[in-house]
């Protein structure tokens, strides 16, 4: 199951840690959020221990999605030592993910 990131644990899970980060920034009322969330679901179970795949609320954790500047969602950033390094707005498909996932765990 995809890691639940709060404005509370983001730094400690996130910016303080080392490797690649898929970040899913979605919301229950959210009709694509709900098609593209069985997707991050399987990416969280297929790169676990490998790569760090997350959703936030947004509802929930407004801070977090000022300071991303997420205005639609989804959003899905992928970060790597902390850093933003792809970003991707609207529904996308399992296939796209993947290679931006492994393109970052290549140059890990």
């Amino acid at each position: 199951m995809a890691f639940q990131l709060t404005d509370a644990n983001y730094k400690e899970n996130v910016l303080d840690k080392k490797g690649v980060a898929v970040v899913d920034f979605w919301a229950e009322w959210c009709g694509p959020c709900r098609m593209i969330g069985p997707v991050i679901e399987e990416l969280a179970t297929e790169y676990d221990g490998k790569a760090l795949v997350a959703k936030v609320d947004v509802d929930e954790n407004a801070e977090l999605s000022q300071q991303y500047g997420v205005r639609s969602i989804p959003t899905i950033l992928i970060l790597k030592d902390g850093q933003v390094v792809d970003k991707h707005v609207g529904v996308t498909t399992k296939q796209a993910l993947v290679e931006k996932i492994e393109k970052q765990l290549a140059t890990a």
